[in-house]
């Protein structure tokens, strides 16, 4: 009768056993640095231009929807405080972690699957080399560094898209008032917010991409599967772990 739930609960018993693999391995030699490196430039550098454009239009957005409401209630030199309580607490994070797992999140399951479908990875383990050190925790060390990273990049150009919005183009507020509001709208509490959630999205993504291609089957439509479940997964992930978070720091008094 409970048959339709053996899939599920292996695969979250794989998933959480590649997890604990590849986090064990981070304090274990051999490190692979070189990888980590190659794999910094692929997830950063590479996801810099979506990353940062997305970034700008979605800030720029944000200050044209609020604009109407806010001259409504006379209070449109506050759009500067919305853009960036809006941006770095829940906006930034998502956004960018969702761009990085649909380009990146594909990419790993693709390039681990053509590896699994290939029998590379079995010619790794036949030579000793733990293929979970060599793939896996370099991606994981990447893409959790990287992406923290990319978010406070997208958060900066989001507040300066929202500044030509609403001081440029629609002239609601003055250069210094949107600044001073942004800034004082944030506190020590919305910078680790504004953090952690990417430093863990990069975590689920990096994990899930690197659990779909080692579990590919079924040559080339196998791997075009793992990458669609990678995205799919990692996308959904990212939104489930984001509730939990705000729902923390929501219940968190205010530092």
């Amino acid at each position: 009768m409970l048959d339709f739930l053996k899939r599920p609960i292996q695969s979250l018993q794989d998933f959480v056993v590649l997890a604990g693999k590849a986090f064990r391995n981070i304090v274990r030699k051999p490190h692979y640095f070189d990888d980590i490196a190659i794999q910094a430039d692929v997830i950063g550098v590479g996801s810099l231009p979506i990353v940062l454009l997305t970034g700008f239009f979605s800030g720029a957005v944000m200050a044209l929807q609020m604009s109407k409401a806010l001259s409504q209630y006379g209070a449109s030199g506050q759009v500067g405080q919305i853009v960036s309580i809006t941006l770095v607490r829940e906006l930034g994070p998502v956004l960018t972690a969702l761009l990085v797992s649909g380009r990146n999140a594909s990419g790993i399951a693709s390039e681990l699957g053509s590896m699994k479908v290939t029998e590379q990875i079995d010619a790794m383990r036949a030579l000793g080399t733990d293929p979970i050190q060599k793939l896996v925790t370099p991606r994981l060390i990447a893409t959790s560094t990287m992406l923290p990273l990319l978010t406070i990049l997208s958060d900066f150009i989001g507040l300066f898209g929202g500044y030509l919005m609403a001081c440029v183009v629609l002239k609601l507020t003055t250069s210094d008032q949107y600044w001073t509001t942004a800034y004082r709208a944030l506190d020590f509490q919305d910078v680790v917010q504004g953090l952690t959630k990417p430093f863990i999205f990069g975590i689920i993504v990096a994990l899930v991409g690197c659990f779909e291609g080692l579990r590919t089957t079924g040559g080339t439509q196998g791997v075009g599967r793992a990458t669609t479940e990678a995205v799919v997964t990692a996308s959904v992930w990212v939104f489930v772990i984001d509730l939990i978070i705000t729902r923390i720091f929501v219940s968190m008094p205010a530092w």
